[in-house]
């Protein structure tokens, strides 16, 4: 269970994170729209665990990798926003959100019961 300060930390971060991707998102992977779906911030605010969808890109874990390899200048883009409203600026960890995959197999399988013929109930 997260605390107020945590969600309070984590909203800022995800917000001013957006803002940087928004802005800088087409020199790390051009044509692709990064999205941050979610933050999470461990108690002391140290580390920052950043959750990624990707859109129009065919493979998820280079994309992941590319910004694995830039979380460095991301961190420093981070802090100049940040430097006002922080005393440490957290360690960024990137994880891919993948919920609407998840959502979408969910569908499929929903949608291949529902076409299925139904059995009669024999009692």
């Amino acid at each position: 269970m997260e605390s107020k300060r945590q969600q309070k930390f984590a909203g800022v971060i995800q917000q001013d994170l957006a803002a940087i991707f928004q802005r800088e998102g087409l020199n790390l992977l051009p044509n692709t729209l990064i999205t941050i779906t979610k933050v999470r911030v461990t108690p002391d605010l140290a580390i920052a665990r950043v959750f990624l969808s990707f859109f129009n890109i065919s493979d998820t874990k280079l994309a992941l990798n590319t910004i694995k390899a830039h979380a460095s200048e991301i961190r420093y883009k981070l802090g100049a926003r940040i430097k006002d409203q922080a005393r440490i600026i957290p360690q960024l960890e990137f994880f891919v959100d993948d919920t609407s995959e998840y959502v979408e197999r969910m569908d499929k399988i929903f949608d291949k019961i529902s076409r299925e013929e139904r059995q009669p109930d024999t009692e």
